[in-house]
């Protein structure tokens, strides 16, 4: 029997309790329906007898205090409402806890931005962890020492397994259920609740956003400059010019404000720009291509799907008004 424990914690989103709770539940009952013994005990925990969600809209009572649980096989944090910090802050208490349970032997995962409160822990330095794509500039700001990969749903990293945002946290939970019951579990469970096995990318969903809270005034210049032009082939010796700085100082500086290379910023600009027009107008592939500055279609191409995970017919496709509506 395997002991999953799911953490309530002050602030956290309900769907990231009741889902996967639901989830590992459904395995036991598709166990009993093959005449097998159940494989998971389920147990809400927290760190009090009462926890309150939602500004106080809902209130949770654990089966259990986290105080009193000697060791789980895998421990759930959730996603949390409102302020990623005051998130953490809340519930930092837990942290030398889950620390200990890891260290125990248990696995942990985290629930998009669940993640936050697993990287507090010190456990994510030098991993790859995974978080929803909106938080992901927070993140970095907050865990330098952690390797984000907000293109990836799914990471597993030595008994910690982080997710992407949202309802991608079902993804991971379908992960866990098929390493644990196996593939025809997952599968069950994947059609029971809807939802595709398979899906390891995020890319198709992220807004790019560029990094400004930052005190860098050239290097904010040099952002609005890309994103007010990004119909014209820009340079990083255009932009050291203009801003009257050196070239190997720019590059530097942009890096340290913004977490992507000039170049990097440059092209996901240009992405950016680009899945709007294909999401909201009737033009063709080449038309948004010259409209965002490319000439070399197969630039364009690689480019996009590099940042997308999806080549440009395959986006306007999915994600068309127009098309989608016929």
């Amino acid at each position: 029997m395997i002991y999953v424990t799911i953490l309530a914690t002050p602030g956290a989103n309900l769907g990231s309790i009741d889902n996967p709770r639901r989830a590992f539940l459904t395995v036991n009952e598709y166990l009993k329906n093959k005449n097998e013994p159940p494989m998971f005990k389920v147990q809400i925990a927290g760190s009090s007898k009462e926890i309150k969600l939602n500004n106080g809209m809902y209130t949770i009572h654990p089966d259990i205090e986290v105080k009193n649980i000697k060791r789980s096989g895998l421990v759930i944090i959730p996603a949390f409402e409102g302020d990623i910090k005051d998130g953490v802050e809340q519930n930092k208490k837990l942290i030398p806890w889950i620390v200990k349970q890891y260290n125990k032997g248990s696995e942990v995962a985290s629930l998009c931005v669940g993640a936050f409160l697993l990287a507090a822990t010190g456990l994510l330095d030098g991993k790859n962890c995974s978080t929803h794509w909106r938080a992901g500039n927070e993140f970095k700001n907050m865990f330098p020492n952690v390797q984000l990969v907000t293109d990836k749903i799914i990471t597993d990293e030595h008994g910690l397994y982080t997710s992407g945002g949202a309802f991608s946290s079902a993804n991971l939970i379908l992960y866990l259920i098929e390493k644990y019951a196996g593939r025809e579990a997952a599968i069950y469970c994947s059609k029971t609740f809807q939802v595709d096995l398979g899906r390891y990318s995020q890319s198709p969903f992220t807004i790019f956003k560029g990094q400004k809270d930052h005190n860098d005034e050239h290097i904010q210049k040099a952002q609005e400059f890309i994103e007010k032009n990004v119909q014209d082939k820009i340079t990083v010796d255009q932009l050291a010019s203009m801003l009257a700085i050196g070239r190997r100082n720019l590059e530097r500086r942009f890096k340290k404000a913004t977490s992507n290379s000039v170049v990097e910023y440059i092209q996901r600009v240009k992405v950016e720009a680009a899945k709007m027009r294909f999401e909201t107008s009737a033009d063709n592939v080449n038309e948004v291509m010259y409209n965002v500055g490319y000439n070399d279609p197969k630039a364009f191409r690689s480019t996009f799907r590099r940042f997308t995970g999806l080549s440009p017919v395959q986006y306007r496709s999915k994600y068309n008004r127009d098309l989608i509506a016929v």
